[in-house]
This record gives structure tokens, sequence and C-alpha cells, in this order.
């Protein structure tokens, strides 16, 4: 019986070799290049037919989310047994409801389009990442099979990493709240919230900290880093209550627009840390960020779904 094969968009093709080494599976060979008006062409080398077939990719940008589509269904089309698509990055999940008539709801529309991928000979798969709300893969369709991996095991590490010897876990706003508390009641740690305010549609003010500190380190998790204001108010707002130090640690690292520059800026934080799950975090490791692999958390889904 033939290996797997593994294919990837061109920002996860790092990704897709830590896969091929720890899954065994398969290379597969893409041809690409681009028109002179800016369309592309793929081509998949490898033989896929009745192959079982994974594909790894983030919908980073709408160019990134269109490749992944491209070559899924080009895939399909070539007679591939199954397909898992790997997408540690599903963007747009913060957009996962309308809160204003008209609004698109755009993770909503994000999952249709890969709904409507054509089904491989025993079926298609999707297998997704800490996503922002845990109603997303309910948006997926017909034949896809949504899986939703949690980053527990690399999170924990980092936070006991950053925490040393005496430290609670923090959010940055009482909506994460519920999913802080479960990761704090896993490290046996308090957990701590701050509670904010919105005061237009891109600022938010905090008003209070649920615990007086006392000296303690303070490591915030959030699922996504972006811009780092609610990150940097947060940390704020926890030093004023008395922490010793705070650290933040996040499964998305976007760090968009000079992000981590600012947040590194605040002179708030002794260390920050993300998952390699969007690509802008190996990037960004460089400039001091410490970042951890996703690949272990993939292949073992791979082992149990394959």
């Amino acid at each position: 019986m033939k290996p797997g094969l593994i294919f990837s968009t061109t920002e996860y093709e790092p990704l897709a070799r830590e896969l091929a080494a720890g899954a065994r599976l398969e290379a597969g060979a893409i041809e690409r290049s681009m028109f002179p008006d800016g369309e592309r062409y793929l081509r998949i080398v490898t033989d896929v037919n009745d192959r079982d077939v994974v594909l790894a990719g983030g919908t980073t940008s709408n160019d990134a989310t269109l490749e992944l589509y491209d070559l899924g269904s080009t895939i399909v089309d070539n007679g591939a047994a199954t397909l898992t698509l790997i997408v540690p990055w599903f963007g747009y999940s913060t957009m996962e409801r309308a809160s204003k008539q008209g609004e698109a709801v755009t993770a909503k529309t994000r999952a249709r389009l890969f709904s409507s991928l054509p089904p491989s000979k025993l079926g298609n798969q999707i297998v997704l990442l800490d996503l922002h709300s845990e109603g997303i893969p309910y948006y997926f369709e017909g034949a896809l099979h949504p899986v939703h991996l949690y980053a527990k095991p690399v999170i924990e590490e980092l936070v006991r990493e950053l925490g040393g010897a005496n430290f609670v876990l923090g959010s940055t706003d009482a909506g994460r709240a519920k999913w802080v508390e479960s990761l704090a009641n896993d490290l046996g740690v308090p957990a701590v919230f701050v509670y904010k305010r919105r005061r237009g549609p891109a600022e938010t003010e905090v008003t209070a900290v649920s615990t007086k500190l006392t000296g303690e380190t303070v490591v915030i998790y959030d699922d996504m880093i972006r811009t780092g204001g609610s990150l940097i108010n947060a940390a704020r707002a926890y030093r004023e209550a008395g922490a010793g130090a705070v650290a933040a640690v996040t499964t998305h690292g976007v760090f968009a627009n000079g992000a981590l520059q600012r947040i590194r800026g605040s002179g708030l934080f002794t260390a920050i840390a993300s998952t390699d799950s969007h690509p802008n975090a190996r990037k960004l490791e460089s400039e001091g960020l410490i970042v951890r692999s996703i690949a272990p958390l993939f292949i073992s889904s791979l082992r149990r779904t394959a």
C-alpha cells in the first residue's frame, strides 16, 4: 500500500515538511507560475489517483484561501481516495455572527466555500485549530467533515515555561473567561480576568480586575493576537493591580502591522510566545517571539483519523 501524500499552499510548506516527516507522508510536487495579468497557474504533478492526500494551508488572505481551494478541487478531480485539509489558521473566525443587519458572516461563507469542494472517493475532512468560536465547525456542510483540535498541550508547556514558580493565568477580557478558567484548572493555578467596556468601534477600556495581586507573574492567554491593543490594556491593568511581571501566550500569532513591536515597546512584558499556526509567527522569531510548532498536534490527529 502506498503511503499518503501531502501537498501545501506556499505559506505552509514548512508545516508540510514537518507533517511529512512525522506522519510518514510522501511529499507531493506542485508546479506554480503567474501569468502577466496576475492570474495563477497551478498543476498537481504527483499522481494522486487512489491515494490518501493531505493538503496543508491557511486562510491568511483571500489569495491564500483560493490557492487552498483550487488545490483541493484539483486533487479530488484527479482521483484522490481521501482529502484531508489541515488548516491551522481559519481566518475571519471572529466574524462568526452578524451584529448588524446586512453584515457578512464571513466565517460561515468561508465554511460554505470549503464545503463546496467536490467529494473525494472516500470522503473529505478539514482539521482546524483553536477556533475563536465553538460553533464554527457546524457551518461546514455536506461531505466535508470538520475536526476541531485544541492546542492545549503546546499552550500549557509555554505557559509553564513563561510563568516560572509563582504565576496565575490571565485573560484579556471576561469574554474568554471560560476557556482561560479551564486552562488554569488543568495547570492547577488561579485564573484572573479583566473587565472592559467598548468606547468605540476599535477602542476599549479596562474597568476592573477580578483579583488583587501580590507580586505574582500573570501569564495572559488569548487565542489570537492581531493588533495587540487589548493585550497591552490588560497587561497594564494587571500591573496596576499588583502583578510582579506579565508575559503573554497565544495560539495564533497574527501580529498585524507591527503589533509585536508595539507590544514589546510597551515595556510591560517579560516574554511573548506563540505557536506557528500563522506564518507570521516564524517570521517574527528573530525579533524575540518565542515560537512552538503545532505539527505534533496534527500528526496525532492524522494517525487517529486516517
